[in-house]
């Protein structure tokens, strides 16, 4: 028990009551719950009525000392404890906003669809991939700068400082660049078509890029229908792998490429790894889409049941591939060099099953999937050219 303060200066009084006057400061906010692991326990202060009545006339004698004192110690534990998410550098959220990572999925599709075409005739159009690769860049680039600009709009993206609204400040700008960058984009596109002599292909371009309108944009909006994660998986998937498969394989001669058992067996690969990117981009974000109304997947079913189904889609993702090995559907060396990803798509597993309620590690999920997505594709490609070159058969 503490001492009767009868003795004690002014100045050693304001110590004593500010000790305990910081005691009731820290109870009475919120800054005593976020540093609790710090003063649980530890604060016990244990006062007679005679001592308690006098701490409460020194208190107005040290009113001024404690209202620079409090603050000043309350901040320093505030900014200790929040430093990881407020003392992000203009560099990384930049850098954030460019999501240079998630080009990949602009990349992989059309990079899986040539080996197809390649193993189907022998043939690959540099000069077409050229194009073909910046026209999807572009389009890629629309659908950052617009989902952008129309979840500012809804206030979804109202405390995302790496928006690229909210770090230009303007939501003009970005809106002008999105679709100035889906026309130069699908002018792109509409050139191989016609220089391939196959509509079909554009086509299927058009349903991707309408997928991704519907996806975010006006009227529709289909991701606050939770409904994005099919229309991710229908774009980049059958509509884009297929098309640049045909796109790739076509010439004067032969301009109608078949469709086949193979390239359809590819390109749900492809849309399986690019959809779960999205997926897994939704867990840092939960409370933010539930308070704007946004019903994603993860809103629906809560971050653990998400966990599993990220453990659930790698393992389809694996399954499906053996099981095309099995009946030859894809090239033994597809299934070979694909498999070797495996130790990534276990981190993927293992990272989200661990992480999944720590809303700052959990952010880092979908980069970890942009692996997986590349790997996997690479490792695709590579199977696919390979198995050209090696003569071996494959089911059509």
């Amino acid at each position: 028990m503490l001492q009767p303060l009868t003795t004690t200066t002014p100045a050693s009084s304001c110590l004593a009551s500010g000790g305990a006057t910081h005691h009731e400061y820290f109870v009475k906010h919120c800054c005593f719950t976020r540093s609790q692991k710090t003063f649980r326990g530890s604060l016990h202060f244990s006062f007679d009525d005679q001592t308690y009545s006098r701490i409460g006339r020194v208190k107005t004698r040290c009113l001024h000392h404690q209202q620079h004192t409090v603050p000043s110690i309350t901040s320093d534990i505030s900014d200790g404890t929040c430093q990881e998410h407020n003392d992000v550098s203009k560099a990384t959220l930049i850098w954030r906003a460019v999501k240079l990572p998630i080009y990949s999925v602009a990349l992989v599709p059309l990079t899986v669809g040539g080996a197809a075409a390649y193993l189907q005739t022998g043939l690959f159009s540099a000069r077409r991939y050229i194009v073909l690769l910046v026209s999807s860049v572009l389009i890629i680039t629309w659908l950052n700068l617009s989902n952008d600009v129309y979840d500012f709009d809804t206030g979804a993206d109202k405390n995302k400082k790496e928006s690229v609204v909210n770090l230009v400040g303007s939501r003009s700008e970005p809106l002008i660049a999105a679709y100035l960058s889906i026309a130069l984009g699908f002018i792109g596109l509409s050139w191989v078509s016609l220089d391939a002599g196959s509509m079909s292909s554009l086509i299927l371009l058009t349903c991707a890029i309408f997928c991704g309108y519907a996806y975010q944009c006006p009227p529709f909006r289909l991701s606050y229908q939770g409904l994005g994660e099919p229309l991710c998986f229908a774009a980049f998937g059958p509509f884009a792998t297929t098309a640049f498969y045909l796109l790739l394989g076509s010439t004067s001669g032969t301009i109608f490429l078949p469709w086949t058992r193979m390239v359809l067996s590819a390109s749900l690969l492809v849309g399986l790894t690019t959809t779960l990117i999205l997926f897994c981009s939704h867990f840092h974000q939960v409370e933010e889409d539930i308070a704007v109304g946004k019903m994603s997947p993860l809103v629906k079913m809560g971050t653990e049941r998400g966990s599993m189904v990220v453990k659930g889609a790698v393992f389809t993702l694996y399954s499906f591939l053996f099981a095309l090995g099995l009946f030859r559907t894809l090239p033994i060396t597809c299934i070979i060099l694909c498999a070797l990803t495996l130790p990534i798509g276990k981190l993927v597993v293992n990272f989200v099953e661990e992480n999944h309620e720590d809303k700052g590690k959990i952010f880092m999920a979908k980069y970890y999937c942009v692996r997986l997505h590349a790997l996997f594709g690479a490792a695709m490609t590579a199977g696919l050219v390979s198995a050209r070159i090696l003569g071996k058969p494959v089911s059509i």
